[in-house]
């Protein structure tokens, strides 16, 4: 992103614009499914909205312009309220996933249907050389498109309090429910080790995701 800023501020603009609007989607499938499941805890709180201001987490956001992955202000969730605690708990946790995977699909779908649009414009204002306005637009939806994988990919980590310990969670013995809750006062730990020994293995892993995921779409 830090890069994107430097060579295009209007792809950059954007791009943010998507990201701001990808995290509130991403809080809102939260907010969205735990109410579904007979949980109005994010409802009353203000959470069930697609105001990104009510979604974002100051640290999360930076992080995701400076260093490619990052976070927003978990919804709050009262798992005891749900109809059916397993398959709620799942759902819930895989729907903020769910949303910016599709988002990601959708975008990079928009830039191959420019590429072919104006592929010269595309190409050339992507390596730099050239500023068309298809080119401009087809960089920031690349850009929104990729920060929304990463969201996916990232939130799939099985680390507390990311979705991917809450979905392996819904698949372990109810037994352990009480210990695996406890481990959320711990989440600063988790934290630490994303920013500081998980960082390089994390983004060796998104940076896979996307040659994987652009290498299928864009070729």
């Amino acid at each position: 992103m830090i890069a994107l800023l430097g060579q295009d501020p209007l792809a950059f603009a954007l791009a943010l614009s998507a990201l701001l609007f990808s995290l509130a989607l991403h809080e809102w499938g939260h907010a969205y499914a735990a109410f579904l499941f007979g949980d109005d805890t994010a409802r009353r709180l203000g959470r069930l909205s697609l105001n990104p201001l009510r979604h974002l987490d100051p640290l999360g956001t930076l992080l995701l312009i400076l260093a490619g992955f990052g976070w927003a202000r978990p919804v709050p969730v009262n798992p005891l309220a749900f109809r059916r605690y397993r398959l709620g708990l799942f759902v819930v946790s895989v729907a903020g996933i769910a949303i910016n995977l599709a988002l990601a699909v959708l975008l990079a779908l928009a830039v191959r249907g420019l590429l072919a649009l104006d592929p010269f414009g595309v190409v050339q204002t992507f390596r730099g050389e050239v500023r068309t306005p298809t080119g401009v637009l087809a960089l920031g939806l690349f850009f929104a498109s990729s920060l929304n994988l990463v969201l996916a990919v990232f939130n799939l980590l099985p680390i507390p309090p990311l979705d991917g310990s809450k979905i392996l969670q819904s698949l372990l013995p109810l037994s352990w429910q009480p210990f695996l809750w406890s481990l959320e006062r711990y989440a600063w730990l988790s934290f630490l080790l994303i920013l500081t020994v998980l960082r390089g293995p994390i983004q060796e892993v998104l940076a896979l995701a996307r040659r994987a995921f652009f290498g299928f779409f864009l070729g």
